[in-house]
């Protein structure tokens, strides 16, 4: 049975921080790269960030020195550092694990980050 848990979501300030994590069991990150998605109330789902196999990352343009995704294989797990967070942050966020060889991905339940005063 393969599960994707991410939890660290919560209600927050504007300019606040807040770190989630995405810990996998029945499958192995270390061969994948992951990512994170985001979805807003209304909106479709959007990629915020990606990290390889390697370590290398990419981030959409709004959260660019903002958010930082990193990746810790020997507890399967990755995570995303969200500093300076703005109220159009808030959205339910999204692990996924994009398997190698064809064989589809992976996503977790989703965690809601709120950012409010």
């Amino acid at each position: 049975q393969v599960q994707l848990a991410e939890s660290g979501g919560g209600l927050v300030q504007p300019g606040g921080s807040l770190r989630l994590s995405c810990a996998a069991r029945g499958t192995c990150f270390s061969l994948s790269t992951i990512d994170w998605y985001r979805q807003a109330p209304g909106k479709q789902r959007e990629l915020v960030a990606t990290i390889t196999r390697f370590g290398d990352t990419n981030y959409k343009d709004s959260v660019k020195g903002r958010f930082t995704i990193s990746r810790d294989d020997a507890k399967n797990t990755v995570y995303l550092q969200m500093n300076s967070l703005k109220p159009e942050d808030t959205a339910v966020y999204y692990c996924k694990q994009n398997r190698p060889g064809g064989l589809g991905s992976y996503w977790g339940q989703g965690t809601q980050v709120t950012v409010s005063s």
